[in-house]
């Protein structure tokens, strides 16, 4: 009887190809973000939204590749001596009536357009999250490496979050918190 509960015993151990994995042979890949800083520019990171639903499209990254948007106010500055003063707004105000006729009757070519050193209404940063499994490592990497050198993104300042990174938990909060 012993020998039958023992043999019993030893069936009953994991072997071969059934058994679990051990918790130290478990490694979960974390998230890693990038963050693009468009400034003001919504076409451009429009543009960039386009190019990620492709690649999400056409490379079956659906859940592998997110994007998000952060749009923020920015931050109330004093006003500075490049502003006109209100009487200088006021004549320009009075020239500018006197012109705005036969400029809108060319056909609209001159639209008006914010000032050069007026600042963007909305800061944009654009927020990529990539979930890569353990074994795909390599393309985990790869995406890692051609998103930034891509078009649209080419052209905004990016940061470059890993697993580990002080502001890791901070961006993982952030970009869970977005619509």
């Amino acid at each position: 009887m012993r020998a039958l509960i023992q043999l019993q015993n030893m069936m009953a151990l994991p072997c071969g190809l059934t058994r679990e994995a051990a918790p130290a042979n478990i490694h979960y890949m974390a998230y890693s973000f990038l963050m693009f800083d468009f400034g003001g520019n919504e076409d451009v990171a429009q543009q960039a939204r386009h190019k990620a639903d492709g690649w999400r499209q056409g490379f079956r990254l659906d859940k592998k590749l997110q994007l998000k948007f952060d749009r923020k106010e920015p931050e109330a500055k004093q006003k500075t001596p490049s502003e006109p003063s209100p009487k200088a707004a006021a004549k320009g105000d009075a020239r500018g009536k006197a012109h705005a006729k036969p400029k809108s009757k060319s056909g609209g070519e001159d639209a008006p357009k914010a000032d050069s050193n007026s600042e963007p209404l909305q800061e944009i940063h654009v927020m990529v999250r990539l979930d890569f499994s353990d074994h795909e490592k390599l393309s985990h990497q790869r995406w890692l490496d051609r998103i930034p050198t891509e078009e649209p993104f080419k052209s905004a300042k990016v940061k470059i979050v890993r697993p580990g990174d002080p502001d890791y938990e901070k961006i993982s909060d952030l970009f869970d918190s977005l619509d």
